[in-house]
């Protein structure tokens, strides 16, 4: 099983910010803690608050697919509900 990299982008609607942060940190520790992960990090944009990154490293895709049908995602999606822009996940492979 090859190594799978997640670079998931959240952009919170401007006033919604704080929520989305106190959510997405919820999520950290029961996460790292899930088979599978090797590395689940949240990063704040700088200049725009409102834009999150998990940057997140996993044993496969199939120990990721678990996670992203985890009671505690569901959680999130239903606390922070009409408080999301965007969500956008890549999958990717290290090559080098």
């Amino acid at each position: 099983m090859a190594k799978l990299t997640i670079v998931a982008n959240i952009i919170a609607k401007a006033d919604k910010a704080e929520l989305v942060k106190t959510e997405l940190e919820k999520l950290i520790d029961i996460t790292r803690a899930e088979e599978g992960c090797l590395q689940y990090d949240l990063h704040q944009d700088n200049e725009n608050r409102a834009h999150f990154l998990f940057y997140e490293n996993w044993e496969s895709r199939e120990l990721w697919q678990a996670h992203m049908n985890a009671q505690h995602l569901k959680d999130y999606m239903a606390a922070t509900e009409g408080a999301v822009d965007s969500f956008v996940v890549n999958e990717m492979t290290i090559i080098g």
